[in-house]
Formats: C-alpha cells, sequence, structure tokens
C-alpha cells in the first residue's frame, strides 16, 4: 500500500536518562573536573582537553544505533478495495550508494499527499463513470485473478493469471517499487527520484462529457505544486525525477483550456519540462518520454512459472496459421479493423477470430488466450493510438504479431523489444491491404516453418522482458519489464550526471 505516516516514537520519562545520555553525562563531569585542576597559565592545555571531549562525543553518537527514520521515509499504507486487501509493504532499506546489482545507482521515492494516489484507490468506485474500477486497482493492479482457463493453461500455472486493465502501470509500478532492490530511503544516496502520483486514474473520469479543463487538470497541478517544494527538485529542476502514466500520452497533451478539447495539458504545464515519463504509448517527437510494455494478465511468481511458460508455448500445436481479436469500430469512417473482420471472415479456413463485440474483451478473456495460443499470426491493427496492449497478449502466447502502421513498433519499446523488428514481427502496409486484402495470405504463406520458428523462438526469449511479475517474486537472474525500465531509467539518470561533471559512462 501507499506510504502513510507512522506514529513517532514515545518520549521517554523526562527523570531517567538513557544509557546513551548517561556515558555522555559522565564524561562530561570527568573533563570538567580535570579541566578545573589546570593551571590558568596553560591555556594550551585547556584546548587540548576541549578538543579531545568533542572527539568523544561525536565518537560515542556515531557509535550509537540510527535514529528511527522520519515518518516521510517509512512507506506504509493500508487500504480495503471492495473484497480484495493488499498491502504494500516496503522492503526498502538504507544501502551503501554502490553496490554490483545497483551498479547505476539508487531510487528515492517521494511520499505524496493521499489524494495523489491512496485516496484515488479508496475511491476506486467514483474512478469510472460508467462501472467500479475496484476490480482493476485490486492485488497490487493485477486486477481480479483470471477465471475459465481450465484447460488452457496448466493448473499449477492459474494463480499467476489475473483479468489486469491494459491502463493500470501506474499503480503496478508503484506496488513494484515499494519492495525495489535499487530504491533507497534516503535522499541524498539517490540519483533518481520517482514521483508515484496515478495521472491517469485521476484524470480518466474528467476525460467524459460535462468536466472543464480545469477538472481536468486538478490533481495535476496540486501535485506539481507539492514537488517542487521539494530539496531535490530545487537541485536540479526536475531533472532526475521521473514518472509512470498509465495511459497513452495523447491524453496528457491538451493544447488550449478549451473545455471541449480531450485531456488533460499535465505534459505540457512549464514545471513538466524536465521529468523523464514511462508511458504505454510514447510521442516519437519527446525524448523525454520512454515507452513500456502494456500489463497483459501472465504476473510471474517465479523463475519456474516463466520456463514452463515458455516451453509451453515453443511446444503447443497451432491449428490456425492466423488470428484476429478485435471488434469493428462503426463511428469511425472506413474503419481499418470492419476491413481485418471482414477478410477473416471470408478466410474463415485460414483466419480464427474473436469478436469482441459478441465477447467480451477487456482485460483479457479466455477465448483471446486460446485463439493466440492455437496461431501463428495475430492481425494487430491500431489500437487507441499506434500502439495496442492485444499485441502483447498475442506475444504473451507465442504468435507472431503483424503490424500495419510502423507507428505501432517504430520508436517503441526501444528498451525492451529487439531494434530489428523483423526478427520478431511482420509488416504489411495498411494502404495496401485497402487496396488488396488478399494481400495479407500472400505475404503471411511466404514464411516457411523453419522461419516461423526462429521468430517465435526471438519471441519466446525475450519474453520475460514484457512481464511484470509479483513484487516478492524471485525470478532468479531474470528481469521483467519492471526490472528493464528502472535499469533505463538509472542508467540515463547516471549518464546525465556524469556528463554534467564531464565524465562519460561506459
Amino acid at each position: 500500500m501507499l506510504p502513510s505516516s507512522n506514529p513517532s516514537p514515545q518520549v521517554a520519562d523526562s527523570h531517567h536518562h538513557s544509557p546513551e545520555k548517561s556515558k555522555k553525562l559522565e564524561l562530561k563531569t570527568t573533563l570538567h573536573s580535570l579541566k578545573s585542576h589546570i593551571s590558568a597559565h596553560r591555556c594550551a592545555w585547556l584546548t587540548a582537553t576541549v578538543f579531545l571531549q568533542l572527539l568523544i562525543i561525536l565518537f560515542l553518537n556515531r557509535a550509537s544505533s540510527p535514529p528511527s527514520l522520519p515518518s516521510t521515509h517509512r512507506p506504509k499504507f493500508e487500504s480495503d478495495i471492495a473484497t480484495h486487501r493488499h498491502n504494500f509493504k516496503s522492503g526498502a532499506v538504507a544501502t551503501p550508494m554502490y553496490d554490483e546489482s545497483c551498479k547505476f545507482g539508487r531510487i528515492y521515492m517521494y511520499d505524496l499527499p493521499t489524494m495523489l494516489n491512496k485516496d484515488l484507490l479508496d475511491n476506486c468506485h467514483n474512478l469510472d463513470l460508467w462501472s467500479s474500477r475496484c476490480n482493476a486497482v485490486s492485488n497490487g493492479g493485477f486486477g481480479p485473478p483470471a477465471t475459465g482457463l481450465d484447460g488452457i493453461i496448466p493448473v499449477n500455472l492459474t494463480l499467476a493469471w489475473y483479468w489486469t486493465d491494459m491502463y493500470i502501470a501506474e499503480v503496478i509500478y508503484h506496488d513494484r517499487m515499494m519492495n525495489y532492490k535499487c530504491r533507497t530511503l534516503n535522499q541524498n544516496q539517490a540519483i533518481a527520484f520517482y514521483i508515484p502520483f496515478y495521472v491517469g486514474l485521476a484524470v480518466g473520469k474528467y476525460l467524459w462529457f460535462n468536466h472543464t479543463s480545469k477538472d481536468r487538470d486538478y490533481h495535476s497541478e496540486v501535485m506539481l505544486n507539492w514537488v517542487k517544494d521539494q530539496p531535490p527538485w530545487k537541485t536540479s529542476n526536475g531533472s532526475d525525477h521521473f514518472i509512470m502514466l498509465g495511459r497513452l500520452t495523447w491524453d496528457f497533451r491538451r493544447l488550449s483550456d478549451n473545455d471541449n478539447e480531450w485531456g488533460t495539458k499535465f505534459i505540457y504545464m512549464p514545471l513538466m519540462k524536465n521529468v523523464l515519463r514511462l508511458t504505454v504509448e510514447r510521442s516519437r517527437w519527446d525524448e523525454l518520454e520512454i515507452s513500456v510494455p502494456y500489463p497483459t494478465a501472465f504476473h510471474p511468481r517465479s523463475e519456474s512459472d516463466i520456463r514452463q511458460w515458455q516451453n509451453l508455448i515453443r511446444l503447443k500445436n497451432r491449428p490456425n496459421h492466423l488470428s484476429f481479436v478485435g471488434a469493428t469500430r462503426k463511428e469511425i469512417k472506413n474503419d481499418f479493423r470492419g476491413v481485418l473482420m471482414n477478410y477473416c471472415k471470408s478466410e474463415s479456413s485460414f483466419c480464427k477470430i474473436v469478436d469482441c463485440s459478441i465477447t467480451q474483451c477487456y482485460d483479457g478473456a479466455p477465448s483471446i488466450l486460446e485463439a493466440f495460443l492455437d496461431s501463428n499470426f495475430c492481425l494487430q491493427p491500431k489500437g487507441d493510438g499506434f500502439t495496442r496492449r492485444s499485441a502483447f497478449d498475442c506475444m504473451l502466447a507465442g504468435a507472431i504479431p503483424v503490424f500495419f502502421w510502423r507507428g505501432s513498433f517504430e520508436h517503441q519499446y526501444q528498451w525492451h523489444l529487439p531494434k530489428s523488428a523483423e526478427t520478431y514481427s511482420v509488416f504489411i502496409d495498411h494502404k495496401d491491404v485497402r487496396n488488396d486484402t488478399t494481400i495479407i495470405r500472400r505475404v503471411l504463406e511466404k514464411y516457411s516453418r523453419q522461419e516461423i520458428e526462429k521468430m517465435r523462438n526471438t519471441i519466446i526469449d525475450f519474453l520475460p522482458r514484457l512481464l511484470y511479475s509479483r513484487s516478492n517474486a524471485d525470478l532468479g537472474s531474470i528481469e521483467d519489464a519492471f526490472d528493464i525500465a528502472m535499469e533505463g531509467v538509472l542508467r540515463r539518470f547516471k549518464r546525465q550526471k556524469m556528463a554534467a561533471g564531464g565524465q562519460r559512462l561506459e
């Protein structure tokens, strides 16, 4: 759970001294007695005695136990969300500035006012105009345990599957940071500063209907007004700070204060000009944005969970050459999803369809996982932006994504996916498909079985980099999506700090 203040230690009885205080008192009394016998003509000896006194007192202070951390440094909060109770327990401890596992430095996480994170979770029933979001934010952001997977995945892996919301990464990253190995509770030890503000959740319900631009900007302005007064911010003007945006970048880029314009202007607020942002879809023109994988349904508990799943999808029999999961958008003229839907209906022996206007697809469904597990390829048009959560569901099942816009993979997920997109995906220009849908089959049938297996093996090898494991999971030497993202943040800030000092990071 989020950080909250702990009660301060009880004040000791004023008539009783601690052992440490007694030692200091005895020392002072003894030294004072010695000084009283020193001749007034021996000032040098007096000076030496005073200096010795200071040294001994300093030694006793340093030898004593360190004081309790202030409440702002002791993250802890609890909240009951619907019927799901989840406790965030901090595993972070004060640590050396450098060790082999944190070679790029450490991260300090702010203890924000609760209205910017905890209160949003506590009021999860009020985050959406249409339905409660309490299921979505439960279990550290993983959502409710997945059901209906019998016969699709091994029984011993079912507890690692959840119906996870695609826009919930803000909560997942905060939960993971609580126990992150390279987190520090000491601001002076940090090279990066994490702002655990749930801006996507905060703005979500204000994106629709009768809300003003001020409504959409309110929480963001509160956060920035708070963080600008923090000492680390004052030192760097935010240039070593970062935040996770749970929604697409476009939801935070409103250009004017017109109440009819979409989104919040969070990214364009002056105080945000230096802050690094992680998001599930970045703007290719913004050097301060890094895209990270959408959360999927599989959240491994151990390295063995990952190895078992990799073996399963490597050996899976795939009766379908192609699958498409989605629904047409009738409100969009010449909707490309409609083009793909009509194509698959005309090629039913070649393409498996999961029609999301009939099947509930949001946050996952057994039929989606089953379709991808049974297919070599999966069609991936644009989603709410250029990218789509479904592409990650597809790769999770060992299927090869077929993209139709270069923006779906170029300049995205550069820390997590291979540089050469052709090693794990296929690109067919959407314009060519509109002109002749049969090009899909012609292109895909050119790939031999060996080529398909090679691409699948590439996906299987990098798959752990797309997963979000449990906060307390032991993945051995494996790094998941969160680990990769945090190492990237630290490496970037380390390089930035060294460059400022005229050095270069190797």
